[in-house]
């Protein structure tokens, strides 16, 4: 099976430092991109999950022109940090696979999909946010259902893939804390 390659490709020196980078690409973004940017009344989480026509006009009079220059350039910047953190992910989880037990790690091997997944629905989101910020005054029902649907697809797949790797993370610690005892 393809997935089993990545028990040994690619090498763990390369997934650190690939996960480095986009851990500071990740950091540099959210600090002096997404951070700075004010939210209203609705931030952008409350427009990704908007769902309905009329709740994303609710948001873009809050908003007023300025703030959605402001969304819309901070999406735009999202797909950078798609770069940053769908690689993340994946190397995080295949890292933590490797070091972990067969059942563990055949999860985990899965669970590496999923960051591919979350990135693509990411695109996919962003697509969305960002046809209905090109025509505020005819906003599609479509694509507002789309970027909330996607939006809930990516938030569900990083969840499930943040608690994978919590609970390899101390499986693998309880196990080197029981064999350092022994």
């Amino acid at each position: 099976m393809i997935l089993n390659k990545l028990k040994e490709t690619p090498k763990d020196k390369f997934l650190i430092i690939t996960a480095l980078i986009c851990l500071l690409i990740v950091l540099l973004i959210e600090f002096l991109v997404f951070m700075p940017i004010e939210a209203s009344t609705y931030g952008i989480l409350d427009f990704e999950f908007a769902w309905t026509q009329n709740k994303v006009e609710t948001i873009f009079t809050a908003w007023g022109v300025e703030g959605m220059n402001n969304q819309a350039i901070a999406i735009y910047w999202d797909f950078l940090f798609i770069v940053g953190y769908a690689p993340l992910a994946f190397c995080l989880i295949v890292l933590i696979s490797r070091r972990s037990g067969e059942k563990v790690q055949q999860i985990g091997l899965y669970m590496s999909i999923t960051t591919i997944l979350t990135g693509i629905f990411d695109v996919i989101e962003n697509v969305n946010l960002l046809l209905m910020l090109d025509t505020p005054t005819s906003v599609a029902a479509s694509n507002a259902f789309a970027a909330s649907l996607f939006a809930t697809m990516k938030f569900i797949l990083l969840f499930v893939g943040i608690i994978y790797f919590a609970i390899a993370s101390i499986l693998f610690l309880l196990n080197k804390i029981k064999k350092r005892n022994e």
